[in-house]
């Protein structure tokens, strides 16, 4: 696999659309990162880092509206793949959706949004949008 991060990306898409309540991945730093971000803005509900040997899996609960059954996550787009990375400075940061959406980047202070970076005042690479 060349980018784990798409295929983390694709098996939540997969699972929302086929309207699964719990989703597996396999585990990695930047993964249990990116999924404390989304546990944090509200766009799942909780997740559960099981270790199994080496790697081990991330069971990641989803979000969803009882009422209606739609998602709290409309749609995740890979930006910065292996091939093309994306790197921006904190004057630069995207607006996802006029600010309604969140971007995820890879900083020199860790994992975070892009609103976070911009307050304290660090770039990096945009890994996904989510909204």
């Amino acid at each position: 696999m060349t980018d784990p991060i798409a295929d983390y990306l694709t098996r939540l898409r997969n699972a929302i659309a086929a309207g699964h309540r719990v989703v597996e991945v396999p585990a990695s730093n930047l993964k249990k990162e990116i999924t404390k971000v989304l546990l944090e803005k509200g766009y799942i509900l909780n997740y559960k880092v099981e270790e199994d040997g080496i790697k081990g899996t991330i069971k990641i609960a989803l979000k969803y509206d009882l009422v209606n059954k739609v998602n709290a996550i409309k749609k995740l787009i890979r930006v910065s793949t292996p091939g093309l990375r994306k790197y921006v400075g904190y004057k630069d940061m995207p607006r996802v959706l006029n600010g309604l959406g969140i971007a995820i980047l890879s900083t020199s202070k860790g994992v975070m949004t892009d609103k976070e970076a911009k307050d304290l005042k660090v770039g990096g690479e945009v890994l996904c949008y989510v909204y």
